[in-house]
């Protein structure tokens, strides 16, 4: 028989390896999660990939061009948990300043500071803005996707630049299939907490809501992860219709680079975060109570 509920995960920036090895790690690093919360998911864990890498390049990333392979987590590399809620980063300091401009850019609607991280920074949601084409591709991959599972309880696991595609197909799917509905949407190491990002939102949609079709919201955020430098989103997106809100986590995301050097923004650390575990779970046999969601 097969299963009631589905991870369904997008990615984000940059080019990637290709589609099944990428695929393969998102799956070993949930699996990986769940296995340190004690949760055996081998034979009960259906996961679905959205990989739209190739509408933005020719070629995957090769075995030797990939500077980031998935490599599970070291006993002597584990974080301890307390310091997602007891750390002071780079990222807390300079977040207050940057708050300050996301107001005046968000007011005004002159976004300049914005426009320059997204083009030599965040190339790829620069020209999703920008190439209303290639935006079109991309989101008729996640709405297919999501279609093909409408029957199935579904967390939608959304990283990086992968959170603003997410959001787009949900707010345009609310008007145009508004019986197909997300039982969990899980945001990760997200950008939608720029000024830029929430203009062009709300230039679409309308004012910034949670999704109506989502029955929860968690955003999962490392302090150290300047991508999300924003952090919380519950103060910029209101509570749906049905008043699911935003719920914010901290996190720590500690996934480290062959060299050692921690990647506080890789998917793969999100996706093996205790936190994203407690969600993860109840998409799995394992069932039991989504700790993440209160």
């Amino acid at each position: 028989m097969e299963p009631d509920c589905v991870i369904i995960g997008i990615h984000g920036l940059a080019n990637k390896p290709p589609i099944d090895e990428k695929t393969r790690w998102w799956r070993t690093a949930i699996a990986e999660g769940l296995a340190s919360a004690g949760i055996d998911s081998s034979t009960t864990f259906c996961f679905a990939f959205v990989y739209w890498a190739d509408l933005r390049y020719e070629i995957p990333l090769s075995e030797d061009a990939n500077q980031e392979p998935y490599r599970p987590r070291a006993d002597a590399e584990r974080t301890p948990a307390a310091r997602a809620e007891a750390a002071t980063t780079v990222k807390d300091l300079l977040a207050p300043v940057y708050a300050g401009i996301d107001r005046i850019e968000e007011a005004t609607g002159i976004t300049l500071l914005d426009d320059v991280i997204l083009e030599h920074r965040f190339d790829d949601l620069w020209h999703y803005h920008g190439e209303r084409g290639f935006a079109r591709q991309v989101r008729a991959r996640l709405a297919e996707r999501l279609r093909a599972f409408r029957d199935r309880r579904i967390c939608l696991v959304a990283h990086s630049m992968g959170s603003v595609i997410a959001y787009d197909v949900l707010r345009t799917l609310e008007r145009e299939d508004p019986a197909l509905r997300v039982e969990h949407l899980v945001t990760a190491g997200s950008p939608m907490g720029l000024a830029k990002v929430k203009l062009k939102f709300a230039a679409e949609h309308g004012a910034l809501r949670v999704p109506n079709n989502v029955s929860a919201w968690t955003n999962l955020a490392d302090g150290d992860d300047v991508v999300s430098i924003m952090g919380a989103l519950d103060a910029d997106y209101a509570p749906s219709d049905g008043g699911v809100r935003v719920v914010d986590r901290r996190v720590v995301n500690d996934f480290r680079r062959l060299d050692g050097a921690v990647n506080h923004h890789k998917s793969y650390g999100y996706l093996r975060t205790r936190e994203f575990a407690a969600i993860a779970r109840r998409y799995t046999g394992a069932g039991g109570s989504d700790d993440a969601a209160g």
